[in-house]
């Protein structure tokens, strides 16, 4: 409590009731000041957020052309197969065309071997009109040629070793010029059509 001296020289002494108001005052300064700090805060959660926002969407965007090249994979592997089995297709189909033109051809073929012993039988009778068997004879070399052209070759086996797989042995026989198990003689020839045994020959085997 102030000394009527001290009132007297115009000094004046602060009061409890002064240092509450004080401290009224200073309060409000204070909580602005945190607030100014909490939207401060805010606002650089907000930053960051967007930061990392745009950053997940510039890894989804770098995401997603990976993604269609893998949803363009099967595609492509489905082309492939496709275009690998229509290749199959063709050598296939070109296989059986080949294989019927050989069938076709073999057929006819085998037909016109009993042509060919027909005429080789006729040679065997002879005649005695030479400008007649020249003519037939001549036929007969141009058919063979023609029947050459198209894959017809005759078998010469004689003298070789007897084998069952391409060879018919209809006797068996004594022979001083072959040793034994060589064919020693043709009784009907044999044929080949393009490599292929369209008739094996019928012969002789030497005991």
């Amino acid at each position: 409590m102030a000394t009527e001296k001290e009132k007297d020289q115009g000094v004046e002494i602060p009061t409890e009731d002064d240092f509450a108001e004080d401290v009224k005052e200073a309060e409000p300064d204070a909580e602005a000041e945190s607030e100014t700090a909490e939207e401060a805060g805010t606002d650089a959660e907000a930053s960051d957020g967007s930061e990392s926002t745009e950053a997940g969407a510039e890894a989804e965007a770098e995401t997603e052309p990976a993604a269609n090249a893998s949803e363009e994979d099967p595609w492509q592997t489905k082309y492939m197969r496709l275009m690998a089995d229509f290749q199959n297709y063709k050598k296939r189909t070109a296989k059986e065309v080949s294989d019927i033109r050989s069938s076709a051809s073999e057929k006819v073929m085998t037909k016109i071997l009993g042509v060919l012993d027909n005429f080789e039988r006729a040679f065997e009778q002879g005649t005695t009109d030479e400008k007649y068997a020249e003519g037939i004879e001549n036929i007969f070399k141009q058919l063979i040629n023609a029947l050459g052209e198209s894959g017809l070759a005759e078998m010469n086996v004689l003298g070789e070793d007897f084998d069952p797989n391409f060879h018919n042995a209809a006797v068996m026989e004594e022979s001083d010029e072959y040793e034994s198990g060589k064919i020693s003689g043709v009784i009907q020839k044999g044929y080949t059509l393009n490599g292929k045994v369209i008739r094996p020959p019928m012969v002789k085997v030497a005991k």
